[in-house]
């Protein structure tokens, strides 16, 4: 019997359905497989890698990683670099230059790039494709190329708790303190109080928090419902969808 032309597409769409679905289920393996933890370091010898912290995979560039410590309970996300140095193989010195705390959350495509030191404190959040680097290009000798001007480098410190929006950049001599929230797009240098909202580029404090005036200006919106009391943590696992197990405990 001939083989109609129906009969071929039907083939050849189950085909492409079933190779589909073989590619996104290895693609699911390969990421499971490759994200490193302190448990599946894979080729990356950190100076330090908290219990329950994962890098997702892929990586982005990541090198000289003796010199970054990352805490307890964090999320990398694909295709964040995290660097220390100018190139791999150097010897920077007996201290950390990269210090990220533990509890954050650093979105996808995001680059920390230190040279002298970046400290990020304990639950800081960021959104995708965030840029926080130590070390601005020189540019005052007018006659040599801005590249080939030695940089200059400032530390920076972005304090516990705050949450640094899509697309930020944080300048070198940065210090933002605790609980700051950086709008997305913004460029940030200087001080920044704790308790603040910054936003533009340079960035700017918009809204800060005191205790004798609370918010001010005044927030627009009304504060969230909080969790009612005797919710369990399995109602909270079934009610967000994420999986808040420990490290090693079981599926219940």
């Amino acid at each position: 019997m001939p083989i109609t032309r129906s009969l071929l597409s039907t083939v050849r769409t189950g085909g492409r359905r079933a190779a589909g679905r073989l590619v996104h289920r290895g693609w699911r393996w390969m990421q499971r497989t490759g994200a490193v933890t302190n448990r599946n370091p894979g080729p990356y010898r950190f100076g330090e890698l908290g219990d329950g912290t994962t890098l997702a995979f892929p990586l982005g560039a990541v090198f000289n990683e003796q010199w970054i410590t990352i805490g307890p309970f964090s999320i990398i996300g694909e295709r964040v670099t995290i660097s220390a140095g100018f190139l791999p193989g150097l010897d920077l010195g007996p201290e950390p230059i990269v210090r990220i705390g533990g509890g954050c959350v650093i979105g996808r495509d995001s680059h920390i790039v230190g040279h002298q030191s970046i400290v990020i404190g304990d639950d800081v959040w960021t959104g995708p494709g965030v840029y926080v680097s130590d070390q601005a290009h020189e540019y005052r000798d007018t006659e040599l190329p801005i590249g080939k001007q030695w940089p200059r480098n400032e530390p920076v410190e972005i304090g516990a708790g705050s949450w640094i929006g899509t697309g930020a950049v944080i300048m070198p001599g940065a210090r933002i303190g605790r609980n700051v929230v950086v709008a997305a797009g913004a460029v940030v240098r200087g001080e920044v109080p704790d308790h603040s909202v910054v936003a533009g580029a340079p960035a700017k404090v918009v809204r800060r928090w005191s205790e004798e005036e609370g918010w001010q200006p005044p927030l627009r919106h009304e504060p969230p419902r909080p969790v009612p009391d005797g919710v369990t943590a399995e109602q909270l696992r079934a009610l967000v969808e994420w999986d808040l197990r420990l490290p090693g405990e079981q599926q219940a």
